[in-house]
């Protein structure tokens, strides 16, 4: 996948007893939808199979040359806390109408109201109170209201930057 634009899918967490399993955190729309997307990435380029095996919690194969290894070690799983979980981005379906991926936002050109440049979206924060685009020293919320038009095709968005805040005193 190096090259290839990835989406974040999933995060492995704290180990499951002391068989090698793994609590595991999905960010797709059906949490069990991750498995079926098959060979998944963390970030480092290790490459993984996962197995749910009950509510939250998985089996996970390491994928190499040599075929697939399951991790049947409570230490071995530990090494992988909080590893991030990616997949091509061409491997998931179209999004719906008005609705995007958080990875296609990165590198868009950003453009106030009067069509004047802001720069690139260089990248995008979910903190868990919703979407914030990254536009170089700017931060603004994905909202309709601040990010009125999307445009995947043309590579732009167009941002309405939020009023500065006056007579504040540090």
């Amino acid at each position: 996948m190096p090259g290839e634009k990835r989406v974040l899918v999933g995060v492995i967490g704290r180990p499951h007893g002391v068989r090698g399993l793994v609590h595991v955190t999905s960010y797709t729309a059906d949490p069990a939808a991750i498995a079926e997307y098959g060979l998944l990435e963390d970030q480092k380029g290790g490459r993984y199979r996962l197995e749910w095996v009950g509510e939250g919690r998985a089996r996970l194969a390491v994928v190499g040359a040599g075929g697939e290894r399951v991790i049947a070690d409570r230490g071995e799983a530990a090494k992988l806390t909080n590893r991030r979980l990616y997949v091509r981005r061409a491997a998931l379906p179209p999004p719906e109408e008005d609705e995007f991926y958080l990875a296609d936002l990165v590198g868009l050109e950003a453009f106030d109201g009067d069509g004047a440049a802001l720069g690139r979206v260089s990248a995008v924060h979910d903190y868990g109170a919703g979407a914030s685009l990254e536009i170089g020293a700017l931060l603004v919320p994905f909202t309709r209201a601040a990010v009125p038009v999307v445009d995947l095709e043309g590579g732009r968005v167009v941002v309405v930057p939020p009023d500065a805040v006056e007579g504040e005193e540090a």
